[in-house]
């Protein structure tokens, strides 16, 4: 992580971002438009982008996760003056690609290599990888096996480490896998399988709170387990009683979220004092990235919603008000 800053743009983006406790001042807090209810780079029910990143600015955040690749420009040097313009610094893109399909490699590359181009052209220096879903965000219908053979999860951990050693031999940025809802990466045990398998020196783990939660597992717990593979976070709450529900009568994730299991902290687990503490605790510079599921949002509910999630987070030592 680049910790020294050059303009008065970048010094102006640390001002809410670090807290200035010693004890928490190598999180780095961070927003992306999932905050906002955007999944999809182009969705009819989606706030439009300049409205989000003028919603984001006022909400109090300064660094910026773009999320799905074409919500927000593509163009380095148009994504660059919008986000400078309202005084963002981007630190990380987001794709899709599905890794356990030989047939699918070429257009996953194409995605990463138009994502890596774009993100390493501004100053980024990690790219989330989303794992493809096995039943779809909208129409919640199955789209895939739901448990892979062992041939296509040995395809799946080369891939991996396949895009990788492309990213960060080729474009300089730094791969997380990002465990998900509806994915074959979703449970402790199906991130300790891809972490055992994959090469930390190119796959490392993008840990999503909220889908560690509706994976069943313990936020907390798995910072400690994989401490030296933790390299990025996004934050976020589950309704621990609505995941029991999804998963004992088999909702879709969209569903789940439809019917509210994103929440806003405190609510939900994880126990935000406790995880932003085990976080501070691994002692190593970390983006920490707020994130809530609510596609479809009502327009006038993510910009008061993120501003108590702000502020609530930096109570606990992430960030300040």
């Amino acid at each position: 992580m680049t910790s020294e800053t050059t303009t008065s743009d970048s010094t102006r983006a640390e001002s809410r971002a670090r807290n200035t406790d010693p004890r928490y001042s190598k999180l780095t807090l961070g927003v992306c438009p999932d905050q906002w209810g955007v999944w999809f780079p182009q969705d009819d029910k989606q706030i439009p982008w300049e409205k989000a990143l003028e919603e984001m600015a006022e909400a109090g955040f300064e660094v910026m996760e773009t999320g799905p690749f074409g919500y927000f420009p593509t163009d380095p040097a148009r994504l660059k003056q919008v986000m400078d313009s309202h005084g963002f610094r981007v630190v990380a893109g987001t794709g899709w690609g599905i890794l356990h399909k030989a047939e699918a490699w070429a257009d996953t590359e194409r995605t990463f290599r138009a994502i890596a181009e774009t993100h390493a052209a501004v100053g980024a220096e990690y790219i989330v990888h989303l794992p493809p879903l096995f039943r779809d965000d909208k129409t919640w219908e199955w789209t895939d096996e739901r448990t892979l053979s062992p041939d296509s999860w040995k395809l799946y951990v080369d891939n991996a480490n396949r895009l990788g050693a492309m990213l960060k031999d080729e474009y300089g940025l730094a791969m997380v896998l990002h465990p998900h809802g509806d994915s074959h990466i979703e449970t402790p045990e199906d991130i300790d399988r891809v972490l055992s398998a994959t090469d930390p020196a190119y796959v490392n783990l993008c840990l999503d709170t909220g889908h560690i939660v509706y994976g069943q597992g313990d936020p907390v717990e798995m910072v400690r387990t994989y401490a030296d593979r933790v390299s990025y976070v996004h934050i976020k709450a589950f309704d621990p009683a609505l995941v029991e529900q999804a998963h004992a009568e088999d909702w879709p994730f969209g569903e789940a979220v439809a019917r509210g299991a994103s929440v806003t902290p405190p609510a939900g687990e994880p126990d935000m004092h406790r995880l932003v503490d085990a976080l501070a605790d691994l002692d190593k510079d970390l983006y920490v990235i707020v994130e809530q599921d609510l596609y479809p949002a009502d327009p006038a509910f993510p910009l008061p919603n993120a501003i108590a999630t702000r502020e609530y987070l930096a109570d606990c030592g992430l960030g300040k008000r």
